[in-house]
């Protein structure tokens, strides 16, 4: 029986996207994405906020499209599904650093980030639906 392991995630993107060349012609786009989980403190009533930190990774061809370069932009709303995994490595110091990472299969772009609509620079996101049209690349657009 085939098992499925893949991960949906809705977040902002942090930074742009930064393109590494790996061996055998792959190169991979490398960008972290926030998740944040909000909810009111029952104790307090303060809102809180907890954010999770995804560093995600789209795998490519050398010499493919990189056309997803010009979406993953920081402040981006995306939706990535991929397959996760944790990483672990030492740190300088003598402390082992983990971290969540997300191997992207699909990436949806819910929102762009306000950069790339500098000619709209007075649109409120929030409130002007027409510039929120999910906009999805998929394999053969790159």
């Amino acid at each position: 029986m085939a098992t499925v392991f893949e991960t949906r995630l809705i977040g902002n993107i942090g930074r742009d996207a930064s393109v590494k060349t790996m061996d055998r012609g792959v190169v991979a786009i490398n960008f972290p994405v926030a998740h944040n989980k909000n909810w009111r403190d029952k104790k307090t009533g303060e809102s809180r906020t907890k954010t999770t930190w995804v560093n995600c990774t789209i795998w490519k061809k050398e010499g493919a499209n990189m056309r997803i370069l010009d979406f993953l932009k920081s402040g981006a709303l995306v939706e990535l599904l991929g397959t996760p995994f944790a990483k672990a490595y030492p740190q300088d110091d003598g402390t082992i650093k983990t971290e969540i990472r997300l191997n992207i299969s699909k990436t949806n772009i819910l929102r762009p980030s306000k950069s790339d609509s500098s000619e709209n620079s007075d649109d409120n996101y929030d409130d002007d639906d027409s510039n929120v049209e999910d906009f999805t690349l998929g394999e053969d657009d790159f």
